[in-house]
């Protein structure tokens, strides 16, 4: 069992938050959801998850190798969600970067709903 403060920011633990939809209990209910989940596994380097959750049309830019040396070779710190809408979700990661500076992250994913399950399909950087 992890039990541990759900690193999507929710101040749920862990168990009662994303580790459902990383198991596949569950599927994510909402966009947010979805982006909440997808940081969590970003910071656990859980690439399976993340390529799962990508819609099939963008996968090919995006493999599980690709995912998980991204998510190894980045130190996530927290989650800020800016805005939620139902498609989309506009926020700030912040992370470590390679000279230990603080950097941020600043996106709005778009996210599709096809046969009620949640995909990332893109984003817009600021």
């Amino acid at each position: 069992m992890n039990i541990f403060d759900c690193p999507c920011g929710s101040s749920l633990q862990y168990q009662n938050c994303c580790q459902p939809y990383h198991l596949k209990a569950r599927t994510a209910p909402t966009a947010e959801a979805l982006m909440r989940s997808r940081y969590s596994a970003f910071v656990m380097a859980n690439a399976e998850y993340l390529y799962e959750t990508t819609h099939v049309t963008k996968r090919k830019g995006n493999s599980k190798d690709a995912y998980l040396k991204s998510a190894k070779n980045t130190k996530w710190l927290k989650l800020e969600i800016v805005s939620a809408g139902f498609d989309t979700v506009e926020f700030k990661a912040y992370y470590l970067d390679k000279s230990f500076q603080t950097d941020v992250l600043h996106e709005k994913s778009s996210f599709k709903l096809e046969n009620g399950q949640w995909y990332y399909v893109d984003g817009v950087f600021y």
